[in-house]
Formats: structure tokens, C-alpha cells, sequence
């Protein structure tokens, strides 16, 4: 056998595998002879069928296949020893005229080569890095929120703003009839509101369900309405109210504190503030985090310049599906995908580059602190470290959990390399202007 290869630019090539007999002919005969030992063939035993009927029956399909299996060994084991990075697979040159009752045997592939480039995460403009802070009306609407939460229940009359209202919402039609409870904000309207403020316990007043709610899925919640019923529901409804309840806040005193937070954690009102804030920025921390990795991953993919082998991966699209892809569709397909090829070939670079590998044991650990999480929500504080590594066994025994998990943490290290090396401005401002500058709204 013989492999050969010609550069065509620098991001295409042809490898030429040339096959001779000598390279299939002992392999093609033991399977021929096996064949003859177990073939069925009416008019002779079993065993003492002639080779040449059995050559002429199954030769030629015997061929074809081990020359194939011997054509992708060959041509999987040199990319391997030349050490090419290929993009996409080789795909092999049409070949009409192959003649398989010759004894040799040549095949042509072509190969879409990885681009050579660096990477630099020295940005002369800045790149943003948030730091979401809770400000002072968050918090103390925090508070009030879970003053509320823990606050004593009193039944009350007559409806004023705050109250939570129990009630009956009812059409005949639409054979419409849940009780729910709910606040007055919930409504779009003030207009809507209003109905209800001075309102008594068995008084029944008329709404519109369209623009009753921000959200038509509100329509599902409080009047269990189907899905496609809730978009644009524009009838009459009812609502008889049934109970009228206040909640008074609870006390911020330390038998509340003690509830919260657990004896003698917490024993101010301002250390109760301060404990709201660094949970609350705890949380902001994933969000500010995705913002920037999302804009470095845009920066780098803007920023890195190299060509790719356009037509040879359009080529390869054409095939890669489950369906046959024609010219115009691989190449829509091609243009929507193309920046994620780009950012993949940087993203690989940069994790080559910086030893910023994943392997088994950091996986291992990972899994382990995401699992010890996880059953901290159900109470379970403190389990055993055989019981994480029993757990941690099973999850990594699935090869869709391990490509997943693989996945975040690679994104955990590419995160800290880029807080590390990118050039970055830290710009500090509340979670209500973190989304109005982000999301415009």
C-alpha cells in the first residue's frame, strides 16, 4: 500500500491511497474459505462446495468490503501520523470507472485542512466585565417580601391595595370555573384594580380577559384555560370574591432572624441587609458571567482573521446529514454555521495552547461538587465522600452526562483564563440597569 498526498493550497489537499493485491488477497481468501466451509448450496454437502462457485458467488462482495475496511484504516492511521488537522471528513473523489476485477486498486480523497492563526485577547477597546450589585431598594424590598412570606394571615372584609384576594373565576361558555388567590398587581390595568379596592367578600365583578393580564399564559394559571385558548382570549368573566386576607409583617426581630438564617447567624436588621446582598450577588455572579464570556467569544470571533475551505466544507455538509443536502442548501447551511466553526478552531487553540485540558479527575471533582449540591436541597448536608463517589461513578458511567459536564467545565476555565488575560473594565450598577443596558428593556 501506498499514500500520497499533494497540497493543493494551504487549506485543501488530495490523498491518494494506492491498494495492491498483495495488501487484501490473504484476507479476502480466509473469508472465501470459511464461506465455502458453512455455505448452503443445493447439490453439494456442506463443506465441498468448490471454491470457484463459491469465488463466483461471493468474491467480489468479499472484496469490496475488505478493501474498504483496509481503505479507512489506512487513510484514519496516516492523518494520525501526519498529524493533520482536518476539518469536517475526508471525503472521497467520484470514480465512475473503477474496475474491480483489476488487482489493484487507487482512491482519491480530499481533505479540508485547520487554518494556522493566533490568538490575542488584547483588545484595544476594553471589553465590559459587569458586576451586578444589589442596591438599597432591592433589598429592602427583599425584606419586605420575606416580611410578608413569614407574616401572620388575617382575614379581613373589604379588599385594599396589598391584599390577597381568593376567588372564583367563572364563564358558562367556556365552561370556565377555578378558584385562585391573587394580588392586585397582577393586573395589567389600574383601571382593573380598582374594581376590586373596596370591594367585599361575596361581591361578583365583571372583567375582560383580554389585556387582563402583562402575559396571556397568565390565563392558564388563573383561569386553567388550554394553551391555545389563553393567545388572545377576548371574553367576559367573573370573579366572586370569597375570602379577603392582609398579611401583617412579621417582626425583625431575632426569633425571625433565628428562623431564616438558623441560631445566632444573624442578629440585625443589618445583618440581615447584608446577608440579602451577598446571596442576591451570588447569584448575579452566573449572569454577569455569561455576559462576558459571550462577549469575548464574539470579540474573538470578530477579531481572529483566517479563511476556511469554504467549498470543501460545503462539500461536506452536503453530506454529513441524514438527508442529501443540495448546493444551495449546504451553503446556507455553511453560512449559519460558519461562526461556530470559526470560534471551535479558537476555542481549541486556546485550550491547546494554555493547557486548559479537562481531564478525568478535575471531571470527577466537578461532578462530585454539583452533586453535593444538589442534595443540599433536599437537606442532605453533609454525605459521605463514598456516597459522592458512588454517585459520581454512575453519572460519569454515561457518555452524554460526561460530554455535558466536559462541556461546563471547559467553559469554567475559559472563563477564568479570560478574567485573567483579556483586557477588561469592571463596570459596577444595580440588576435593573444591568438589563436595561444589556436586554435594551
Amino acid at each position: 500500500m501506498n499514500i500520497t498526498r499533494e497540497n493543493i493550497d494551504t487549506l485543501n489537499a488530495v490523498v491518494k491511497v494506492d491498494i495492491s493485491k498483495d495488501d487484501y488477497s490473504d484476507k479476502v481468501e480466509k473469508i472465501l474459505t470459511d464461506y465455502r466451509k458453512t455455505a448452503n448450496i443445493p447439490g453439494f454437502r456442506k463443506g465441498h462446495v468448490p471454491m470457484g462457485m463459491v469465488k463466483k458467488q461471493y468474491g467480489k462482495a468479499v472484496l469490496i468490503d475488505e478493501v474498504n475496511k483496509l481503505l479507512q484504516d489506512a487513510l484514519g492511521k496516516y492523518l494520525v501520523e501526519e498529524k493533520l488537522d482536518v476539518l469536517g471528513n475526508p471525503l472521497p473523489k467520484a470514480q465512475d470507472d473503477l474496475d474491480w476485477d483489476a488487482d489493484s486498486f487507487s482512491f482519491e480523497f480530499e481533505l479540508g485542512l485547520a487554518p494556522e492563526f493566533e490568538v490575542s485577547l488584547k483588545s484595544k477597546k476594553p471589553i465590559t466585565h459587569y458586576k451586578i450589585v444589589a442596591d438599597d431598594k432591592m433589598i429592602n424590598d427583599q425584606v419586605k417580601h420575606i416580611q410578608k412570606q413569614y407574616g401572620k394571615i388575617v382575614a379581613k372584609k373589604e379588599v385594599a391595595e396589598g391584599d390577597e384576594i381568593t376567588g372564583i373565576f367563572k364563564n358558562e361558555d367556556k365552561n370556565i370555573e377555578n378558584s385562585t388567590t391573587i394580588t392586585l398587581d397582577k393586573f395589567k390595568g389600574k383601571a382593573t384594580a380598582k374594581k376590586f379596592v373596596g370591594a367585599k367578600v361575596g361581591d361578583v365583578i365583571t372583567l375582560k380577559t383580554k389585556g387582563l393580564f402583562d402575559d396571556d399564559h397568565d390565563l392558564m394559571n388563573y383561569l386553567k384555560v388550554p394553551h391555545d385558548d389563553a393567545h388572545g382570549l377576548d371574553i367576559e368573566v367573573t370573579f366572586e370574591i370569597t375570602e379577603v386576607n392582609a398579611r401583617e409583617l412579621a417582626d425583625l426581630d431575632q426569633e425571625f432572624f433565628d428562623k431564616l438564617f438558623g441560631k445566632g447567624n444573624v442578629t440585625s436588621v443589618t445583618e440581615l441587609k447584608a446577608k440579602i446582598k451577598e446571596d442576591a450577588e451570588k447569584q448575579f455572579v452566573q449572569q454577569s458571567d455569561q455576559k462576558l464570556l459571550n462577549d469575548v467569544t464574539e470579540y474573538l470571533v470578530e477579531n481572529t482573521k483566517f479563511d476556511l475551505p469554504a467549498s470543501f466544507l460545503q462539500k461536506w455538509i452536503q453530506t454529513a446529514g441524514e438527508e442529501m443536502l443540495d448546493d444551495a442548501q449546504a451553503k446556507e447551511e455553511y453560512e449559519k454555521s460558519e461562526k461556530s466553526m470559526r470560534y471551535q478552531l479558537i476555542e481549541g487553540k486556546l485550550i491547546t495552547e494554555n493547557n486548559l485540558q479537562v481531564n478525568f479527575d478535575e471531571l470527577k471533582d466537578f461532578s462530585k461538587q454539583m452533586i453535593k449540591g444538589q442534595m443540599a436541597q433536599f437537606g442532605q448536608m453533609n454525605p459521605t465522600e463514598k456516597e459522592l463517589d458512588d454517585i459520581a461513578a454512575r453519572v460519569l458511567s454515561n457518555q452524554e452526562e460526561v460530554k455535558r459536564l466536559s462541556e461546563q467545565l471547559t467553559s469554567q476555565k475559559l472563563l477564568a483564563f479570560y478574567k485573567e488575560n483579556a483586557n477588561l473594565k469592571i463596570k459596577e450598577l444595580s440588576y435593573d440597569n444591568f438589563v436595561k443596558e444589556v436586554y435594551g428593556s
